[in-house]
């Protein structure tokens, strides 16, 4: 998972797989979901992110990391 913030355009996109998205769909203004040809979800992107929600720090809990982390 890859989180992107494009400042030009306040938005942050997170890329949830290396699947090229083949659809997109708006769930609420300003919420995009990105699906491959599947169906599955590859990516969200979240329009003028920063009136939507705290860039100002990320947390990750809980997540199962598999290999070594350096």
């Amino acid at each position: 998972m890859t989180l992107n913030y494009y400042k030009e355009t306040d938005s942050l996109y997170i890329d949830l797989s290396a699947a090229v998205s083949s659809d997109s769909q708006e769930i609420a203004d300003g919420l995009v979901i990105d699906f491959d040809a599947a169906g599955k979800v590859v990516g969200i992107d979240i329009q003028h992110a920063s009136e939507r929600i705290d860039l100002t720090e990320v947390k990750a809990e809980h997540l199962p990391f598999f290999g070594q982390i350096a």
